[in-house]
């Protein structure tokens, strides 16, 4: 199932500066509206999963 735009935006608890946020549970998942193929998936602060760059990393976990 591939997600639209719009479904990511619907259900993200924080959209920041072309990064879109959404929390379960215990992990956050960050997708970078600029490249959708980037994403992040935090789990107490601890990047665990990711195929970001390195500055795109920081970015995401200093908001």
């Amino acid at each position: 199932m591939q997600l639209s735009v719009k479904d990511i935006v619907d259900n993200a608890n924080m959209i920041i500066n072309g990064y879109a946020y959404t929390k379960d549970g215990d992990y956050i998942r960050a997708l970078n509206f600029n490249c959708l193929n980037n994403v992040a998936v935090i789990c107490k602060d601890i990047i665990i999963e990711t195929n970001m760059y390195e500055i795109e990393i920081q970015i995401v976990l200093d908001y």
